[in-house]
């Protein structure tokens, strides 16, 4: 609550450290506005761009070496 007695809600933006000016957290501002504006929105256009599994084409390179084989390897 202010000295009116009216409620605020909760500031989205929150300065943990040092002492911005107002012109850096106006660029901050701007710059994430920005980049929410871009962002894909919706996770079918996520689950395009970011598959589960590897493509058809995707192989290992070299043989599988199984754990703790680094300590038969010889020196």
């Amino acid at each position: 609550m202010d000295a009116q007695g009216t409620s605020r809600p909760a500031p989205q933006l929150c300065v943990v450290r040092g002492e911005p000016t107002p012109e850096e957290i106006a660029a901050v501002t701007t710059v994430l506005l920005r980049l929410a504006a871009t962002a894909p929105s919706g996770p079918a256009e996520r689950a395009d761009a970011f598959p589960a599994a590897p493509s058809p084409g995707w192989r290992r390179t070299g043989p599988h070496r199984p754990a703790g084989a680094w300590r038969t390897y010889p020196q």
